[in-house]
Order: structure tokens, then sequence, then C-alpha cells
């Protein structure tokens, strides 16, 4: 009896309102128009909270999670320092081992530990990155050089990511490769085929300095990671980072070889750009070699018409 005079005396809801949504709180549920209100603008302001901040590295989406190896198949188009801290980036060999010529790129010291300045290492990624864009926009070749176990699947990969303008080196470099290319690839493939690369990106200087002295005498520029320990001069654009870490490498290597990417997209770009303008330019020329015929034929017409 109790029951069917509260349904009776209970106020009519619209048909929205008579949803049985529950909100956040799985104890509360929406009973009015109200409620429903309420709930809809505490959820759209919850949203455009959760999109105002994603771009600073929000975690509320899946996409943006971190996830295992996402810097080797995944990499991020630009490096953070967050990112390269996460890494490992930062740690040095010992004090002791540190070479006098890292000295601007050192940030201290730490239980007998130097520690490599990310300020530093960041603008030099950026400019080498910079340096495989342009080379790869004027379709250049670039060759990917890391022989160490752990680091053959990232030169691999980012080799892959330029596809027919990316070679990679992962087991050892062959002395005589560059200087002895006449009895290396045989005189008719070096005068057919370019056998000279235009870039070399070293993930591992320190293992390959067999691959840096002929880069140096065949005056191939080079990049290269560099610890506290190697002389930054070794190779052309150093990125002062830890040689030894596996995602530090992951890190760099995919940021250049995304931007390396992104230049042979722009040679597809301007070469797809040249060839419609050429062919622009052919259908412009029988445009008017088309209408210079017909003007000729037009006042031979005329001329016979006056022989009467």
């Amino acid at each position: 009896m109790l029951r069917s005079c509260l349904a009776r005396h209970r106020p009519r809801l619209s048909t929205l309102g008579q949803r049985r949504l529950v909100s956040t709180d799985q104890n509360i549920r929406l009973r009015g128009d109200n409620d429903w209100t309420e709930f809809q603008a505490n959820r759209a302001s919850f949203k455009s909270l959760v999109n105002g901040l994603a771009q600073y590295g929000s975690t509320q989406t899946r996409d943006k999670t971190w996830k295992l190896r996402d810097s080797l198949h995944k990499p991020a188009r630009n490096a953070t320092i967050s990112a390269l801290l996460a890494a490992g980036a930062h740690f040095g060999h010992a004090s002791s081992l540190m070479n006098p010529n890292f000295m601007p790129y050192a940030y201290g010291t730490r239980s007998g530990i130097t520690v490599i300045d990310l300020d530093q290492t960041l603008p030099l990624l950026r400019r080498a990155a910079s340096l495989v864009r342009a080379i790869a926009a004027n379709d250049g070749q670039i060759v990917f050089i890391g022989t160490r176990p752990d680091i053959r699947p990232v030169v691999q990969k980012a080799a892959e990511r330029l596809e027919e303008q990316g070679y990679h080196v992962g087991d050892r470099w062959l002395p005589g490769t560059l200087t002895n290319k006449w009895q290396f690839f045989g005189h008719e493939v070096v005068r057919t085929q370019r056998v000279v690369p235009d870039l070399v990106i070293l993930m591992n200087p320190i293992q390959n300095m067999n691959a840096i002295r002929e880069c140096a005498l065949e005056n191939v520029p080079t990049i290269g990671i560099v610890d506290t320990n190697v002389d930054p001069r070794i190779v052309m654009y150093p990125i002062p980072a830890n040689d030894e870490s596996t995602r530090t490498a992951e890190i760099i290597a995919g940021v250049l070889s995304i931007a390396g990417r992104e230049g042979v997209m722009i040679r597809r770009a301007e070469d797809k750009r040249k060839a419609e303008e050429e062919e622009r330019l052919k259908e412009e020329k029988e445009r008017r070699r088309f209408a210079q015929q017909q003007d000729e034929l037009d006042s031979k017409a005329e001329s016979n018409s006056f022989d009467y």
C-alpha cells in the first residue's frame, strides 16, 4: 500500500531522466533531471581537462600510455629530457675516466660517476636530426652502424624507415670498405653505383674507429653517441649520451630515422611536383603546337579562297 502511494505521488520524469544511469560513485544513482544535468556537466569538464593535459604527457588514454619497447617499434618524433632521463642517457663513466674534451657536456659528478648534461644533448640531437632530414631530402644514402648485439635490431629498424636510402651494419665494419672500395666492390660496381654513403650514424663509436677513420678520409660526415670517456671530436656531429644504454640508442636512432623518413617524403613530394610540372609544360607545348598548326591551316584556307 505504501509503495503504491509513493508511486502515485512520485514526480513524473522525462524519458531521459528515467534511465537508470550510474555515476562515478556506484552507490549513487541519478534520480532526476537535475542529477542527470550535473552528471553530464561533470563528465564534460573532466573530458576537457584530460584533453587539455594530453599535450603535456597525460596518460589518461591508452595510446598515450608508455609501453615496453615503444622506443624501438614506435619511436617518438621528438625526444624530451624526461624520456632521456628515463632511458638513463645521463649516466656516464667514472670521473677518473672522463675525457678532458668532454668537459663542456658534463653536468657534474655524483658518487664518482660523471653526469651528462642533457640540456646539451637535446639541442645537439635536434641539430643531427635536421642534418639527417636535409641529406635524405637530397637523395642521400645514410648508414647506421651498431655492432653490439643489443643494438643490432635498433640500427636495422632505423635503416628500414628510410627504405631504399637507408643501410645498416650490425655485425662488423670490414676494414677497407671505403678506402679500398675498388678492390672491395669491383671497378664495375664503383663506376655504376654509389658505394660511398652521404652520412654515417654510429651508435657505438669506440668499437668502430676504423669506420670513423675511413669516413674522415672519404670526407663523409659522421654522427655519433659519445660518452664521457670519448673525445667528442672523433665525429663531426657528437651527441653526448650514455652509449651503453640500449634504450638511449633506441630513442636517438628513432628520432634520427624518423627525421630521415621525413626527408624521404619531402624528396618524393618534390619529385612528384617536378613530374607534374613537366607534364603540364609538355601539355602546354602540345597545345601551342596544335594551335599553331591550326592557324597555318586557317591561313592557307583563306589564301586559297581568293584564287577564285
